[in-house]
């Protein structure tokens, strides 16, 4: 799997030119899949979800002139035939991961069995948006703030501080948000001296790439690279 990690979607001609180049050819002819599901713990997630599928101008992912675009909720998934959905996912050239709890969509990209087929698509490119870029990295770096999201009586908050580890580095998204207090390079070098993996602290500018592990920053904004 290809990946394209960002903080704020497809934002800008650097991190448009990443995309066309990992999915092998112009965006109006590739398929793909929108994951909404880790907005909905928020409140008035169901509107947020809207919002992003229908297109949100500085967050720019769904509404780029994509060939075709699907909804793949991940909470319907465990109630569905795996062949009524499974080959629409082999079949998609992109998965387009929105942001909001990354423990709430961890959970559910491992309850789903989506987790276990994305090993197999050799392909396909993850965008990740937020949370969607978190999400498939070692470790959970909202794993405080998700936690007061997690229902009562829910084994959900086990493991809250790990993601699926697809990648060998960790993210920390939004630095210098100036709506996001604890995204200050302070705060970022605090949380990652506790990881004993690179961390990337990237602004809403930023995106990560990474084919077959090799990783490349793709930035019209600021970054750091903070060592374990």
């Amino acid at each position: 799997m290809k990946f394209l990690l960002t903080s704020s979607g497809i934002c800008n001609p650097s991190i448009a030119g990443a995309l066309v180049d990992l999915l092998g050819k112009p965006i109006a002819e590739s398929t793909a899949l929108f994951v909404p599901t880790g907005v909905y713990p928020f409140p008035g997630g169901g509107e947020s979800a809207w919002k992003a599928i229908h297109g949100r101008p500085s967050t720019p992912l769904a509404e780029l002139g994509w060939k075709s675009v699907g909804m793949l909720e991940l909470t319907a998934l465990p109630t569905i035939r795996r062949e009524n959905w499974v080959p629409a996912v082999r079949e998609a050239d992109a998965l387009l991961v929105w942001g909001g709890d990354v423990l709430y969509l961890t959970y559910w990209l491992r309850r789903s069995g989506l987790a276990d087929l994305l090993p197999s698509l050799d392909d396909t490119v993850w965008v990740g948006v937020s949370a969607g870029s978190i999400a498939v990295t070692p470790y959970n770096c909202d794993a405080e703030f998700d936690l007061q999201f997690v229902p009562d009586g829910s084994d959900m908050g086990r493991g809250a501080d790990r993601a699926l580890g697809l990648v060998d580095f960790t993210l920390y998204p939004h630095l210098n948000h100036p709506d996001m207090e604890d995204t200050t390079p302070a705060n970022i070098r605090k949380w990652a001296s506790g990881i004993p993996v690179p961390t990337y602290a990237i602004d809403d500018s930023t995106a990560i790439k990474v084919v077959d592990g090799a990783v490349e920053v793709v930035s019209e904004g600021d970054w750091e690279l903070i060592d374990p």
